[in-house]
């Protein structure tokens, strides 16, 4: 795998001439993690109740509201019909009580986690989310979180350096 081309690097600005390259070279296992569990989190071969095109707009939506235009870019790239909207931070689900919960979740988790309680898991559950499609929701959000830190953290040593 040819670590300049994962999603990390090229959201970083990262290439084999930048000063980091090195950086990234040394630690190729990460980055090689981190590409599969982009894979995990985004295409899994099971998708359970979060399709393919839900997790995209998902994804595309956090990484809006932490404002990686990068990032933005790379899960727009993965939209099929229905992902835009879902990606539009304006729009809220609308007469779609399951998307209406799995966004204002989204939106909570990834903006003001702290703030998350108990009574947010049961909105989902009674949205008709099972326990399986809360804890893949909770990891989508939890890798694309992941993703926009590392890609920060590469841009601001990229900025220093």
């Amino acid at each position: 795998m040819d670590i300049f081309e994962t999603i990390v690097a090229k959201a970083a600005g990262i290439s084999s001439t930048s000063p980091l390259a090195s950086v990234l070279t040394g630690r190729g296992d990460i980055m090689e993690l981190t590409e599969r569990s982009h894979e995990a989190s985004l295409r899994p071969k099971q998708p359970g109740g979060l399709t393919h095109f839900e997790r995209a707009g998902l994804a595309c939506r956090v990484a809006k509201l932490n404002g990686d235009a990068g990032l933005t870019r790379h899960y727009e790239s993965m939209f099929q019909e229905g992902s835009q909207a879902i990606a539009d931070t304006g729009f809220d689900g609308g007469g779609d009580a399951r998307l209406k919960a799995i966004i204002r979740h989204t939106d909570l988790v990834a903006t003001d986690p702290k703030e998350a309680a108990a009574s947010d898991i049961s909105a989902l559950r009674s949205a008709g989310l099972d326990d399986a499609d809360i804890v893949r929701l909770s990891q989508l959000i939890a890798f694309v979180s992941y993703q926009i830190r590392v890609v920060a953290g590469l841009r601001l040593m990229a900025e220093v350096g």
